[in-house]
């Protein structure tokens, strides 16, 4: 099964990333949401798309690109798992004619 995610643009909020840093830091979300993903075995529509997400503040206690960019993708992560899981529709219906 492959998993593709977009995303066009983050915006991070008082985080203290310089310009040059930025390649690390989106690898580091880039990877960690990729283990993520791959560890929870996370559940979505063939066609789910999600056109705007805000995801859960951070604490930061390191500014390290590498420590950030894990915090953000478990940041997204969560919020993602927490969209799909109020988009599911049931499967069956528990509803019985009689």
């Amino acid at each position: 099964m492959n998993i593709n995610f977009h995303i066009e643009r983050l915006i991070l909020d008082g985080v203290p990333i310089m310009s040059d840093q930025s390649d690390s830091l989106q690898a580091a979300v880039e990877t960690e949401l990729t283990r993520l993903v791959a560890d929870k075995r996370f559940r979505y529509s063939s066609s789910w798309a999600v056109p705007q997400l805000c995801a859960s503040p951070i604490e930061l206690h390191n500014t390290n690109p590498s420590s950030v960019g894990d915090q953000i993708a478990q940041a997204i992560y969560g919020s993602l798992t927490s969209v799909t899981a109020s988009q599911r529709e049931p499967r069956f219906s528990a509803t019985q004619n009689a």
